[in-house]
């Protein structure tokens, strides 16, 4: 009995270290936040090609009270995501002429950040 438990404390340990060794070494991918393959994708008037119709105009507005900590690659980073999710929503292909922006709202009281992304929503004929 007692050579076991010495073989499996010398091993166990072993696998345990060859274990944490390995689980260190496994790939995460960091993108699984937001799967964003279905959604369409915005385009420059240079990539549209083919013909399309205007479906809709697309206006989101966000307001933060206080301030908020948010740079302006988090913005463009919400702006674009929210437009693809409302484009999907109306059944477009892609989105042209995206504008997302933010401004700094002082009122009397509480002072406040307004965040707005627009857009247009196109279907291709």
């Amino acid at each position: 009995m007692r050579a076991i438990t010495c073989h499996l404390r010398r091993f166990g340990l072993r696998a345990i270290v060859v274990a944490a060794l390995l689980t260190g070494c496994a790939g995460v991918d960091s993108n699984t936040r937001d799967d964003a393959s279905g959604l369409p994708p915005i385009l420059t008037q240079d990539e549209v090609i083919r013909p399309y119709i205007k479906i809709g105009r697309i206006q989101i507005t966000r307001e933060v009270f206080k301030t908020d900590a948010l740079n302006k690659t988090d913005v463009y980073d919400w702006g674009t995501a929210v437009l693809r999710r409302e484009a999907a929503k109306m059944g477009a292909d892609a989105i042209i002429f995206p504008e997302i922006d933010g401004s700094y709202v002082m009122s009397v009281v509480i002072p406040s950040t307004e965040y707005r992304a627009t857009g247009v929503a196109i279907k291709f004929k």
